[in-house]
């Protein structure tokens, strides 16, 4: 059986993985000049890196985490402090410091409870609105509080913070940045679904909060291992050969696609297979689809879902700004997470004689993805200044700006029903991509589940044809 999967994204390449594995012949074809989707890296002309967005390994990316352990990959993660630290203007930090306190939640009370970032007050007021939430309930009865939680969709996490007794100021000062770091935009705009489903992993599983950054690169650290993997079972990865069009025959039940159009240096080639996934973002997919699907509300409903701006900025220093080796939070500036690059994945970023290289994420970038990459940069180094002021001294001697018109797909209040199964009205054809129903974020292990959960209606959908 021969599976063609459209992008090499980590959906995709999952999806590869688990098919490869079954014995199918998988090629893999990717628009770009590298593999990796949202989480691409490559190197600019003077071998600098450059990495789509900021790329944080959370304890609960189970998923992840055994595709990278099964290829190779996972020996390139490098385990950060048990904290979550927040960097306020005036350089005030503060943290939610899960150490030394048994596991969960014990950990988590623990760190809410003697973090410096809110009042007494706002604490009170948190305890309150997650001591109402399906959190505790979680503690006992996982499925049921997912179902809970699942259940909330319908809701900005803003509304039902405060509905719950939360406070503004907690809002403000932590959850907001918490927001942007998971879904690239705030408690006001992100479904209640969203940032519960994290907090419940939080909640329950000790190592859920605990974060990691590859030792370098993406592309090098992370893709090189899995791309390896696939060759090593027989699988292709074609790049820039992009989709232009899915070729189909029949109607209704009876559609079957027979063959991908793809663009090709000197031209285009047809490609016909089995069976064929759609391995995309939400863009991608639109794109690829054809007009005539738009009948079933599984393909039409996509065109509901919207995706974020977001913008990923370097800055290299001639000095250090900081000495942390792990994510942080920024409050109450446009970037709502950065780390600095040559301290925490240094194999790739750290330069001999040379300074910090932050890396940050504009989220959403609605105001910024229309500026010249000079004014980005300009208004970013202003912005680090408010929240390390000893960095004025410092000089940038290194810029790159990435945009990403659209990004993860909005996870806004209500957004759930739009979201595809990966099996869909047509027999062969199926889809997979963060953005696709599972019961996660829009995030690497979303990704890379959901190509898991691709790849097992794939595998059903033949022993179904054998009966």
């Amino acid at each position: 059986m021969k599976a063609a999967i459209i992008g090499a994204g980590l959906a995709g390449m999952s999806a590869a993985v688990e098919l490869s594995e079954q014995g199918y012949e998988v090629e893999l074809f990717e628009s770009r000049p590298f593999v990796g989707g949202k989480v691409s890296s490559w190197l600019d002309k003077d071998g600098n890196h450059i990495e789509m967005g900021l790329h944080v390994f959370f304890g609960c990316y189970y998923n992840l985490f055994a595709l990278m352990k099964k290829t190779g990959a996972f020996e390139h993660l490098r385990l950060k402090e048990h904290t979550h630290i927040f960097v306020n203007p005036g350089g005030k930090q503060a943290a939610l410091d899960f150490r030394n306190f048994g596991g969960a939640p014990f950990h988590g009370l623990k760190a809410f409870v003697t973090t410096g970032q809110l009042p007494l007050k706002d604490k009170i007021q948190n305890a309150i609105a997650i001591g109402r939430s399906p959190l505790i309930r979680g503690l006992v009865d996982h499925v049921g509080a997912m179902k809970e939680i699942r259940a909330l969709d319908n809701i900005s996490f803003k509304d039902w913070f405060l509905g719950m007794g939360g406070s503004q100021a907690s809002l403000d000062l932590m959850w907001d940045a918490i927001a942007y770091g998971l879904g690239f935009i705030d408690c006001e705009n992100i479904s209640a679904r969203c940032m519960l489903t994290i907090f419940q992993f939080f909640a329950s599983r000790t190592e859920a909060s605990i974060l990691r950054m590859l030792e370098g690169s993406p592309n090098d650290f992370l893709h090189k291992p899995i791309v390896k993997h696939i060759e090593s079972k027989g699988g292709k990865i074609h790049l820039r050969r992009g989709v232009r069009e899915v070729l189909f025959e029949g109607e209704g039940d009876d559609t079957r696609v027979t063959g991908l159009i793809i663009g090709k240096e000197d031209g285009e080639e047809i490609v016909t297979a089995d069976v064929y996934i759609c391995a995309t973002d939400v863009p991608g997919v639109k794109r690829i689809i054809p007009e005539k699907w738009r009948i079933w509300s599984q393909f039409d409903n996509i065109y509901k879902l919207d995706a974020v701006p977001v913008i990923t900025v370097q800055l290299r220093f001639d000095g250090w700004v900081t000495d942390i080796d792990n994510l942080l939070y920024a409050i109450k500036v446009d970037f709502s997470t950065f780390a600095d690059l040559a301290i925490t994945s240094p194999t790739d970023y750290y330069k001999e004689g040379e300074g910090s290289l932050l890396q940050v994420v504009i989220t959403p970038a609605d105001d910024y993805i229309k500026l010249s990459n000079e004014a980005i940069v300009e208004k970013m180094i202003a912005q680090v200044h408010e929240i390390f002021p000893s960095s004025n001294k410092l000089n940038v001697t290194w810029s790159s700006v990435v945009k990403l018109a659209q990004s993860l797909y909005r996870e806004a209040p209500g957004q759930d029903p739009f979201r595809p199964d990966q099996a869909t009205p047509v027999k062969n054809f199926f889809l997979a991509g963060s953005y696709t129903m599972q019961d996660y974020i829009d995030s690497m292990e979303g990704a890379t589940l959901s190509g898991k959960m691709c790849a097992a209606e794939v595998i059903k959908s033949r022993q179904l044809a054998k009966v």
